[in-house]
């Protein structure tokens, strides 16, 4: 039986979750995964399958009862499971309340009947709807589609768990993650994966707009870094917003990407621009971001062989595919 502190990491065999799995066992953690394997790919998790302080269920997360003794003596939880993107919320609301709230609920269940010391909740910018920039914490809330509010409403159960029954929750609004082991499948969505693709099939770039939009990109191991030391302070209680603080526009990446562009309807909801004030987590955390966008997008660029078999997004297909949007956000 090991002596190694305990985190356990749902939606671990995520993009952003097998990032903390790995920075997790770096620093001397023993690690447990929770993933249904229907966003996440055990290959992201292949490098640890060997190692004795390291642990994988493949269930769901709203499956769990509150005792489950995969929750034994754990101290950390990170809850990053959970389902994204905007157009499938709009058209599946059910599934994504019923994940992303009722999920939550299991998880922060488990976590008061284990005692955790701190459970860390992966929240979204994207309660802000669209936002003043930069964003920082007391801005409205101004949820626009079923995905946000979903991951509203489980940081709001987060903090009502800390509340009522004194679990000790913090809390992560990230604003644009960016990386490697980014999506690679299922619908429309996050701009890396889809320019990827079309970088791979030698297609041109589907800018929408005119390029000009701005987002918050970070790095994800920057991103996994701020959660760990979200568990490991001594502030409770807390929600930050996460980001680089330091928007860089869509021709930008482009550009770093290299390749032919065509542009395609800008469309309603979407921010003009995406900034996160990280003046409280830098204060409070004594974190900052570490690796610059020009380094990221080498990164990627270095293991662009990752998406494959991701889908090839094209302008008839991206209109196919984002009707509902235009339909219910106009």
């Amino acid at each position: 039986m090991s002596n190694k502190p305990v985190a356990l990491v749902t939606g671990g065999a995520g993009f952003i979750g097998s990032h903390m799995v790995d920075l997790l066992i770096e620093k001397g953690y023993s690690v447990r995964v929770i993933d249904n394997l229907i966003g996440g790919r055990m290959d992201n998790l292949a490098h640890h399958m060997d190692n004795p302080d390291f642990a994988v269920e493949e269930r769901d997360i709203r499956e769990y009862e509150s005792n489950d003794s995969f929750f034994n003596n754990v101290k950390y939880v990170f809850h990053f499971a959970g389902i994204g993107d905007i157009v499938p919320s709009i058209e599946n609301p059910i599934e994504y309340m019923s994940t992303n709230v009722q999920g939550t609920v299991r998880m922060l269940e488990c976590a008061r009947f284990a005692g955790v010391a701190k459970f860390v909740y992966a929240s979204s910018s994207s309660c802000y709807g669209l936002a003043t920039t930069p964003t920082s914490e007391d801005h409205k809330i101004d949820t626009r589609y079923p995905y946000a509010l979903s991951k509203y409403q489980g940081e709001q159960a987060a903090f009502h768990w800390h509340q009522v029954y004194q679990v000790p929750v913090n809390a992560i609004r990230i604003f644009n993650a960016y990386g490697t082991r980014s999506r690679t499948s299922g619908a429309y969505g996050a701009v890396f994966g889809v320019f990827l693709k079309q970088k791979i099939a030698g297609k041109p770039y589907t800018v929408v707009g005119d390029g000009s939009q701005m987002r918050d990109f970070l790095y994800v191991t920057d991103v996994a870094k701020a959660f760990l030391a979200a568990a490991e302070t001594k502030y409770v209680g807390r929600f930050y917003n996460l980001g680089a603080g330091k928007p860089q526009s869509v021709n930008s990446l482009v550009e770093l990407l290299g390749g032919e562009v065509i542009f395609i309807p800008k469309r309603p909801g979407e921010p003009d621009c995406t900034w996160a004030n990280i003046g409280r987590i830098t204060s409070d955390l004594k974190w900052k971001p570490e690796i610059s966008f020009e380094e990221g997008v080498k990164t990627i660029l270095s293991n662009i062989d990752y998406w494959k078999n991701a889908p090839l997004w094209e302008p008839s297909s991206i209109e196919k595919a984002t009707k509902t949007w235009f339909k219910y956000l106009n």
